[in-house]
């Protein structure tokens, strides 16, 4: 599985961390930055990551910043997107089984690296349940193709 994984500079310690962590696991890793702590903006990294997996150049995505909120509110604004912002494993189970998420968003500010590894491995190894919920994501679908291409 290719991973996309960016950050801005209040995520960028944690997204190294997590990077390491993969690699051991053996995903495939395409790091989209920062590459420093050095200060910079979210939706810098958040939108070249979520048009890299609409264009299915990687099969999921992570992003991290402080809150967690840039960049999930960054990533959502691509069509196709489905960014969650998880704090705990259950809802990045919740966000694969029922939402069909296909980024990851984490809060560094608030997620340990410990907590964060349970998150992205429940994150990876869920699957969309389908059923009622397809119903729901396709109406998510429809609004995003006929709403804001107008």
């Amino acid at each position: 599985m290719r991973i996309g994984i960016g950050a801005d500079h209040r995520g960028f310690r944690l997204k190294e961390e997590l990077k390491k962590f993969l690699k051991g696991k053996n995903y495939q890793i395409k790091d989209f930055g920062t590459f420093s702590e050095e200060p910079c903006d979210y939706p810098d990294f958040a939108f070249p990551l979520s048009e890299a997996l609409v264009k299915k150049k990687i099969n999921r995505g992570i992003l991290i910043c402080g809150s967690g909120l840039g960049m999930t509110i960054s990533a959502n604004k691509v069509k196709g997107i489905r960014a969650a912002l998880c704090l705990n494993k259950e809802m990045a189970k919740m966000a694969r089984n029922h939402n069909n998420a296909n980024i990851l968003v984490l809060a560094a500010n608030f997620t340990s690296l410990k907590e964060a590894k349970k998150i992205v491995l429940t994150f990876l190894n869920e699957n969309f349940e389908g059923g009622r919920h397809l119903r729901r994501i396709n109406k998510i679908k429809n609004y995003e193709n006929n709403s804001f291409s107008k």
